[in-house]
């Protein structure tokens, strides 16, 4: 295969990395503070996809033009109104289901899946048809030879490294990161010292969900299409990734994260049929490194969660 036809199969898969990481990180935080699967996550990413597109409709509406103006605008909004999203999730369906068996939470967000899921097919215009996600990066790039390397590849997957670096910072240099890791270590100890169990969990939440409404508007951008059903994919591989990187270690999720990518890349360039079999190829591999390690590449210690 020609070496340029390799390096674009290798960009794609970095990008999708890029991408099941931040999904994948926002599960590992939401298990680290309060031990549960939110598996509507991936329908939180859908909805905020869908949001940043109707902002972007509504900022041209009222004349703001300038690509960079409405990337900004769109990608604010798309996640700081998921970031609300995984707050309200948080305090009225997940904690007070604390006491409950975990079924009855594992339930509930299935559920909530669904009704964000077909919300956006019913009630966005022609919500069931595939929609155009606005070209607003850069075009062009750096070509040698047969691979060209996009710009807005480039800016998108920076922009995500940011992001990424940005929770690393939050969780380990400031004060807020200080505490979600003691509620994460040990919430009877981090209450008796004062922190606010409640807060820490919505704040949590919301941080993990901003990184999912993240993830949809680079989806957007980098495939120029978005669908109602976009965060189901994304959503059990990012749940893949965080559980083979080890449930509850941020660093096991984005290594589970580009894992995966790497797993679905090498099945589209080794495999017949490849866009019928590589995401099979990636599946079964990641069932057998879980069966083979059942704690996740990187095990998880009861000191160290998130």
């Amino acid at each position: 295969m020609d070496i340029g036809v390799l390096g674009q199969h290798a960009l794609n898969g970095l990008m999708l990395g890029m991408m099941y990481a931040l999904v994948a990180v926002g599960f590992t935080l939401f298990f680290g503070v309060l031990d549960v699967i939110q598996f509507s996550h991936g329908d939180v990413l859908t909805v905020g996809a869908f949001t940043g597109l109707s902002t972007y409709l509504g900022l041209t509406a009222v004349g703001m033009t300038n690509p960079w103006l409405q990337v900004l605008g769109l990608t604010l909004v798309s996640v700081g109104a998921m970031a609300l999203l995984g707050a309200a999730i948080a305090r009225w369906l997940v904690m007070p289901l604390r006491t409950a068996p975990a079924l009855n939470t594992l339930l509930i967000t299935l559920m909530l899946g669904t009704v964000l899921r077909e919300g956006v097919r019913l009630f966005f215009p022609e919500g069931s048809n595939p929609k155009p996600f606005p070209r607003l990066l850069p075009g062009g790039g750096l070509t040698f030879g047969t691979f060209t390397l996009r710009a807005d590849s480039a800016l998108l997957f920076i922009a995500g490294l940011l992001a990424i670096v940005g929770v690393h910072l939050l969780i380990n240099r400031t004060k807020l990161g200080l505490a979600i890791r003691a509620v994460a270590q040990d919430e009877e100890t981090a209450r008796t010292m004062g922190i606010n169990f409640n807060l820490i969990v919505l704040v949590t939440f919301a941080i993990g969900s901003g990184m999912a409404a993240f993830a949809g508007v680079m989806n957007g951008l980098y495939y120029n299409e978005i669908n109602f059903g976009m965060g189901l994919l994304l959503g059990v591989a990012g749940f893949a990734a965080a559980i083979v990187g080890g449930l509850g270690n941020l660093y096991g999720a984005i290594l589970g994260g580009f894992l995966f990518a790497a797993l679905q890349t090498i099945g589209a360039v080794a495999m017949p049929f490849a866009s019928a079999y590589k995401d099979v190829f990636a599946f079964g591999v990641i069932i057998v490194l879980m069966a083979w390690k059942p704690t996740g590449l990187i095990a998880e210690k009861s000191s160290d969660r998130v």
